[in-house]
């Protein structure tokens, strides 16, 4: 409870109703992912309806499998797209301007799928989830962006957990209003393809009252009164020179780092181990199969033996638990930590992916036994259920938080839209391959879910660092600093050290930061020049009695 309270003592009104405007782009991304998947027999009707009308002639049952795949895959080549273009977006537009224009893609793809069956075009179809799949590829990068440069340092992870809230939000309300009794009919499909509008529209509606990002309109633009003026709006305080001083840090060390571009991004040593690691999580969340059971978990639970009703209802029970989940990892976020969730979350899919794998076996073998399939339906849909539960607590949301984390405002934009455009390509191909990976799997179809799952947890293990309640700053000197190798407890210490020079700094003149600045950077380039000497002043460290615990300074974040 003390925890809440400390987490809701920085949350102020407008910096809440900033935040909620700008994850309506996460729940659009939410909602176009799962629409597919429940009104897919009466997709296929349609597209056979199309052809009949056209050739006078029945399309084959494989080829009907082959379009819908398209219809479902061609979202991901559209986020592709958006991804990619994300940086380009958020440092010619602003992180809110390039939202807002953002949500013309978002109204052009939703009434194209709205009018898809009024035209008798399954082309229009295709050519609405893949505007739509450019608009929610934008909304991916831009949001967590913007998400993470306005929240204050100790809720930075909790909030930028609303993101993957807004997402699961928007799965449950598609697998909601998918069911039969809704909007999941010959009639009422296009309209359930074409509420893609909405989240659009509201956007458009709520957010041009909130401001630019403050990091972007001091770093970028540097416009510095209109990033005091944003900040005291979302802090509701005049007392913003702490986030001011944390900016101009963070500025200190970009001017110390000339890549900015993609090429430069990926040839810089600093920042390579970054990019790898923040590559290697989002496809930790693609191929982990949780897409698999987004797309096509209706037709996952009919092959378990469940009714095509009772499938849709528990297609609906993986939107719930999404939600539930995703509100628990809210409050431990800051409390356990990135790698620790993300090390349960990927620890608890591997497990549940196999149980997935046997209970489709032992159906398999006992399909003779009418209670053992029952009994086996029931272990896929809990298996199933688990899997998701754990998606949840850590991969769906920490990818996205930690990769806008690990680079400060120089590089960021670029490395979100590689790491963006990673992950769509992941979410293609698992959207495209799956329905064939089925087929020729059959009941093993997890299982290479199971070993990537594996892996990833060994890398995350072994890889990752822990950035919470750490400055954008201070997470760049933990990689400038031995690539990421240094132990957490020394990058806990570098930290506040590092915090109080700054404070210290503040009080030198100009010319005396100056000479600082040009100090470090000569420190750096000795450091790594000179391992030889770095080697022997460690022996000198080592053999000297511990030093005691640095001062506590104000703008201290350790």
């Amino acid at each position: 409870m003390g925890i809440l309270f400390w987490k809701i003592e920085g949350l102020t009104g407008f910096l809440s109703y900033s935040i909620l405007a700008a994850v309506l782009g996460m729940l659009q991304f939410g909602y176009n992912t799962g629409v597919i998947n429940a009104p897919q027999s009466n997709i296929e009707y349609f597209m056979k309806d199309v052809y009949k009308s056209r050739y006078n002639a029945d399309m084959l049952d494989e080829n009907v499998k082959t379009l819908y795949s398209v219809v479902v895959s061609v979202f991901a080549i559209g986020g592709m797209v958006g991804g990619f273009s994300g940086g380009m977006v958020a440092n010619r537009f602003g992180r809110k301007g390039g939202l807002l224009l953002n949500n013309i893609l978002g109204i052009t793809g939703g009434s194209l799928m709205w009018c898809a069956k009024v035209a008798n075009s399954y082309e229009m179809l295709i050519a609405g989830r893949f505007i739509i799949g450019i608009n929610c590829g934008l909304n991916t990068s831009l949001v967590p962006m913007y998400v993470s440069e306005i929240s204050p340092l100790n809720l930075r992870g909790g909030l930028g957990t609303v993101n993957q809230l807004a997402v699961t939000v928007g799965l449950l309300i598609s697998q909601v209003l998918g069911i039969e009794q809704i909007l999941g009919t010959n009639e009422g499909w296009p309209l359930l393809l074409g509420l893609a509008v909405l989240p659009a529209l509201l956007q458009l509606v709520l957010l041009p009252v909130c401001p630019e990002s403050p990091r972007y309109l001091l770093l970028t633009k540097q416009w510095e009164e209109e990033s005091r003026r944003a900040l005291r709006r979302l802090r509701a305080s005049n007392q913003v020179e702490e986030d001011i001083e944390e900016m101009r840090a963070e500025e200190r060390a970009q001017q110390a780092e000339s890549s900015t571009t993609m090429f430069e991004l990926i040839c810089s040593p600093t920042l390579r181990t970054p990019l790898y690691i923040g590559v290697v999580l989002q496809l930790s969340q693609q191929l982990s199969g949780i897409n698999a059971v987004f797309y096509y978990s209706t037709n996952l639970f009919e092959t378990a033996g469940l009714t095509p009703e009772s499938a849709k209802f528990a297609t609906i029970g993986i939107g719930c638990i999404m939600v539930i989940m995703t509100l628990i990892s809210i409050p431990l976020m800051d409390r356990m930590g990135r790698r620790t969730l993300l090390l349960y979350g990927l620890g608890g899919m591997f497990i549940f992916s196999i149980f997935i794998t046997i209970s489709f076996l032992i159906k398999e073998f006992f399909g003779y036994v009418q209670e053992m399939i029952d009994w086996m339906s029931y272990l896929s849909v809990v298996s199933t259920l688990c899997f998701v539960k754990f998606f949840a607590m850590g991969p769906g949301s920490i990818p996205w938080m930690i990769t806008a984390e690990l680079f400060s405002q120089g590089p960021r934009p670029a490395a979100m839209s590689i790491a963006v455009l990673v992950n769509w390509m992941a979410n293609f191909l698992v959207g495209i391959v799956f329905p064939s990976m089925k087929t020729a799997l059959d009941n093993y179809t997890f299982l290479p879910f199971s070993v990537f799952l594996a892996l990833f947890w060994i890398f995350t293990y072994k890889k990752v660092p822990e950035t919470k309640n750490k400055t954008f700053e201070e997470i760049l000197a933990l990689f400038r600093h031995g690539n990421g190798r240094v132990s957490f407890r020394d990058s806990r210490l570098y930290g506040s050290m590092l915090n109080s020079v700054n404070a210290l700094e503040q009080h030198l003149p100009i010319t005396e930061q100056s000479g600082l600045v040009v100090t470090e950077e000569k420190c750096h380039q000795q450091e790594s020049s000179g391992s030889e000497h770095s080697s022997r002043a460690g022996d000198t460290v080592s053999s000297q009695p511990p030093p005691l615990p640095p001062p506590r300074f104000p703008n201290s974040a350790v």
